[in-house]
């Protein structure tokens, strides 16, 4: 699937989904994509984000607000198996096409490890998105405000503080130095549990959207006198950040700054906190964000000045920020199922003997589909190809199973999650790792939450020999059975 044909084309051939270069692709852009691993920016089309969102599945929605969101962003997942983020804007929100794709594809220019960068677009009919890389440890709104196993650690608080202000005078340096509401939800935390910026604040929300939704308790003065957002704007909402990582919760400047003039920063820090840190740290961080927060802006600092302050504060460098957040890493730290740990060791009798057992009870709106009575000839035909299909994996012989499935797909009445499924563990057998990876994603598009599709994925990719994407698969896999188990 290629990008869109189109004037305003930011590109003429997704490197996603089958690649060439864009326009404007120039040597640093390529040595800055080397370095980071992430594809030059990209048009895609309505079908392509469909699939990889399973048709914008309320279950992939990962907005805070899920679905009362103004602006509902999905996780999804491309055919190269690359996961994504995808914002699907309010219909009326971005009216002129080309304004929206030259705000993106602007954006989509920037590539830094200090960013969950933009990855992409889609501007077709009225349909207005934005692809970016996801990140799937959740907000710093999250491990602030709603945290549920342990509070965010001193060093932890300042490695954040830390990569956002390095994000900002990256987007600087680059010419974007406005960023719309910067906040705790725009913080967003990568595998590695390392802060990200989303650089979703670096468009606004619509054409002509406002540049902040949150309280006007915690907008920059100079905002609520004009309505434009500049610089120094989004220094005076860096403050307020300080105060969160400071805090842990999220406390109207006004009253930060007096409870800093009256020196009772006891009141204002957080409690979880206690011994992690000296007076002096403690009393920087204040300073800082007084500095952020000066009413006047041009005596507020620049990012690189913040970058600067914040350097020598940092604390246990050395300590990766999956620890000191406790966040889960890679499928060794999960505890994992006997259909995990026999995926983990490719060990493909045992997972047949699974799926064998599990039969096509989780195959969910397939069975009324499956017991609809046999109005033709060409229904029953389908109904017996699958039949034979089902006699043939639990007699082992795969590669009949796979003729019988494939007959059963391909007429494609009826839908079943559980015979893709089946067909991906066919192709395992039959030394078709990169067709079973295709009926696994295919068995994922069907079912989004079901945990064997992601399992299906892990072991393909094992047979890929793609150790790191596998991994990945093989935790998004046992972090869906565990909820569903916890939900039976």
């Amino acid at each position: 699937m290629g990008c869109e044909s189109s004037k305003l084309s930011v590109c003429c051939w997704c490197p996603e989904v089958g690649g060439a270069v864009p326009e404007g692709h120039n040597d640093e852009n390529e040595e800055t994509d080397e370095v980071d691993n992430v594809p030059v920016f990209c048009e895609y089309s309505v079908e392509t984000l469909k699939m990889a969102t399973s048709g914008f599945a309320v279950e992939n929605i990962v907005s805070e607000h899920g679905e009362k969101a103004p602006n509902v962003v999905y996780k999804g997942k491309l055919e190269n198996h690359r996961r994504i983020a995808v914002k699907r804007f309010n219909r009326s929100a971005w009216p002129d096409a080309r304004q929206f794709l030259e705000e993106a594809k602007a954006v989509g220019q920037l590539r830094n490890h200090r960013l969950a960068n933009l990855l992409g677009c889609c501007c077709e009919g009225d349909e207005r998105l934005l692809v970016t890389e996801y990140m799937p440890n959740d907000t710093l709104a999250k491990h602030l405000f709603h945290w549920e196993t342990q509070p965010m650690q001193w060093a932890m608080r300042l490695r954040v503080a830390l990569h956002l202000a390095q994000a900002l005078e990256y987007c600087t340096n680059k010419g974007r130095a406005l960023y719309h509401d910067l906040n705790a939800y725009r913080i967003v935390f990568d595998d590695d549990g390392n802060p990200r910026l989303s650089c979703f604040g670096l468009m606004k929300n619509s054409r002509d959207g406002r540049s902040y939704s949150t309280n006007l308790a915690f907008t920059p003065p100079e905002y609520l006198r004009t309505g434009r957002v500049t610089p120094e704007s989004v220094m005076y909402s860096f403050g307020t950040l300080l105060l969160d990582l400071l805090s842990g919760k999220h406390i109207p400047p006004s009253h930060a700054l007096d409870l800093i003039r009256d020196r009772n920063i006891q009141t204002l820090t957080d409690s979880c906190l206690e011994g992690q840190f000296s007076h002096d740290e403690g009393t920087e961080l204040v300073r800082l964000a007084s500095r952020c927060l000066q009413y006047e802006p041009r005596e507020r600092p620049n990012p690189r000045s913040l970058v600067a302050a914040l350097v020598p504060l940092q604390k246990d460098t050395e300590v990766p920020s999956h620890i000191l957040m406790g966040i889960q890493h890679g499928a060794a730290a999960l505890p994992l199922s006997p259909l995990g740990e026999a995926c983990l060791r490719m060990d493909l009798t045992a997972i047949h003997e699974i799926l064998e057992k599990l039969g096509y009870k989780d195959d969910e709106g397939a069975a009324s589909e499956l017991s609809f009575q046999m109005w033709t000839n060409q229904m029953q035909e389908t109904l017996n190809s699958k039949k034979k299909g089902d006699v043939a994996f639990k007699h082992r012989d795969f590669r009949a199973a796979i003729e019988c499935y494939a007959q059963f797909i391909d007429v494609g009445t009826m839908v079943s999650a559980t015979v893709f499924a089946r067909r991906s563990l066919s192709y395992l057998m039959s030394d078709m790792p990169q067709e079973a990876l295709s009926d696994a994603l295919q068995t994922q598009a069907i079912s989004p939450v079901w945990h064997i599709a992601a399992y299906l994925q892990a072991a393909a990719l094992f047979a890929l020999g793609r150790e790191n994407e596998a991994q990945t698969a093989l935790r998004e896999g046992s972090i869906h059975e565990n909820r569903r188990n916890t939900n039976a």
